[in-house]
Order: C-alpha cells, then sequence, then structure tokens
C-alpha cells in the first residue's frame, strides 16, 4: 500500500503543469491559485471529517500563516510562470528549494553544511542554468525565460518557507490538519486578489473545469498520500521514486502539448537529480543498517 500512495502521489504532482496549462485557457493564474486551495480544502476537509467526524481550522500559531504565506507564493508564482513558459518549467522548483534550505540551514539557523551538501547544491545550481539557458541567445534568456526561471525561484523561496513550518506543525498537529488549516487560510488570502485580477482567458470549457477539480484534489489529498507513503517504504525507496517525477513531468508536456524537449533539458533534468540524490541517499544510515546485521 505504500508504494502505491507512494506512486500516486508522485504522479499527481507530475501532472500539475498539464493541469496548469489546461486550466490557464479557460481563467487566469489568481483564479487557478484560488481553486487549487479552495477545492483542496473541499476534499481534505471531507476526508478529515469522515475520520474524525469535525473540522478544526487553527488561527493562533505564527507558523501557520507563515505556511500560510509561503505556499500562496508557491502557487501563485508557479502558476504564473507555468501560464508564460512551457508546462514542465515546475521542474525547476525542487532544486531551487533544496539550494534554498541548505542557504537558510547555513546561515540562518546556523547549522553545519557538509562538503557533500555544498557539491549537491553546486550540481542542481548548474541544472538549473542549463534548464534555463536552453540554447537561447542571451538576449533572449534575459527578456523570456530569465523572467520565467525568476518566477519559480519566487515560488521556491515561497515552498521553502512552507516546508519550514510543516517540519515545526508536524510536532503539535497531524498532516491532515495542519495542512487543512494553512490550505484554508491560503484559500481566504488568494480570494483578496480576485476581485481585481480574475478574468477569463477563454470561453468555458469542460477540459478546463476538471483540471481545476484535479488540481483541488491533488492539492488537498497527495501531501497525505505522501506522509502515510513515508512510514510504509524505505528512504532510499523514496528519494528514487520522488525525483522521478521530474521525468514524468517532461514526457507529459511532450505527450500531451509537443513541448520542445532539447539536450539543455534533459541534461539539466538529470544534473538537479543527481544533486539530489547525492544530498538524500542514506549512505550513514545504509551503514548503520549493515552494522547492525552483522552484529
Amino acid at each position: 500500500m505504500g508504494y502505491f500512495l507512494l506512486f500516486l502521489a508522485i504522479l499527481s504532482w507530475s501532472f500539475v503543469g498539464i493541469l496548469v496549462k489546461t486550466a490557464g485557457i479557460m481563467v487566469d493564474s489568481a483564479t487557478i491559485t484560488f481553486a487549487r486551495f479552495s477545492l483542496g480544502i473541499v476534499f481534505l476537509g471531507l476526508l478529515l471529517f469522515w475520520r474524525d467526524k469535525k473540522l478544526r481550522i487553527r488561527l493562533n500559531h505564527k507558523w501557520i500563516w507563515i505556511g500560510a504565506l509561503g505556499k500562496c507564493c508557491n502557487y501563485y508564482f508557479e502558476n504564473l510562470a507555468l501560464s508564460s513558459g512551457y508546462s514542465y518549467g515546475n521542474i525547476l522548483i525542487g532544486p531551487i528549494q533544496t539550494v534554498i534550505l541548505l542557504l537558510l540551514s547555513a546561515f540562518y539557523f546556523k547549522e553545519h553544511v557538509s562538503k557533500r551538501g555544498w557539491a549537491a547544491a553546486a550540481i542542481c545550481i548548474i541544472g538549473v542554468l542549463f534548464i534555463s539557458w536552453n540554447g537561447q541567445p542571451v538576449g533572449q534568456i534575459v527578456s523570456g525565460s530569465g523572467f520565467t526561471t525568476l518566477l519559480f525561484v519566487l515560488s521556491a523561496v515561497g515552498t521553502s518557507f512552507h516546508v519550514l513550518s510543516q517540519k515545526v506543525l508536524i510536532q503539535s498537529m497531524d498532516s491532515e490538519n495542519m495542512n487543512f488549516s494553512v490550505f484554508f487560510w491560503c484559500s481566504l488570502l488568494m480570494a483578496l486578489p480576485l476581485p481585481f485580477q480574475a478574468h477569463a482567458t477563454g470561453p468555458f470549457s469542460l477540459w478546463g473545469l476538471g483540471a481545476l477539480v484535479l488540481l483541488g484534489l491533488i492539492t488537498g489529498l497527495s501531501f497525505n498520500w505522501y506522509a502515510k507513503a513515508m512510514k510504509r517504504v524505505s528512504f532510499a525507496v523514496l528519494i528514487l521514486v520522488g525525483n522521478s517525477s521530474v521525468l514524468f513531468s517532461i514526457l507529459w508536456s511532450y505527450l500531451f502539448f509537443r513541448e520542445p524537449i532539447s539536450i539543455y533539458i534533459i541534461s539539466g533534468a538529470a544534473l538537479f537529480i543527481g544533486g539530489l540524490l547525492l544530498l538524500n541517499w542514506p549512505l550513514k544510515h545504509a551503514k548503520l543498517r549493515k552494522s547492525s546485521t552483522q552484529a
């Protein structure tokens, strides 16, 4: 069951770019962001009510608000970038987030970062630069893909603070209640700009509506699937399968939209997958398990 839940979470995340692009033919980025959160709490709320027979919204915890603001930035800038770029562009968020968290660990939390960690960060950055460059002239990078990459960087900053909030909040509440409270406040925060930004980008489409519903389902339940999978599968499998979402995202973009996949995209993806594996591969844990087995 753990492997199924892990694959379901990773597969659902790999479809986000495709779904955002599909919803974008009908509504703008701000509306997509609001829908992801509002529909997400509907699905997550149904799950919680079925399990606990009650719903509880937390308000008086600063990390709830830090997580909500971070997740709002994550989704808003991601959706904005996807609307102007390729549907696989959000594969940049993972490695950029990794680098940001390493920098925060080293310079803000004053934690030790190993040479292996800095090497992994450097490899991730090179991979991101490869994808941002994509063989284009310098002028085109500045006016086109460079701006899109900046939006993904802002999205990664947002999700980094969401990750930090989860590390704090998980100590006092389970993942379902934590995400329900965070996403509830996210939906209210993202409702504020709707009167000024919301507009139709095209005629009503069943495909667009279906994409919004699926985005809400993924937002509401995928984190729960992943959290349950973490308790049932080994850390090595979690890392290997988790990084496979990058490959799925690239594959879907070609199959659904025939977006160009250049050698720069493949090379960049390979580089930051390698960097993430280098950072997360549990070498020490493997040695400890081996020694304890021999003993």
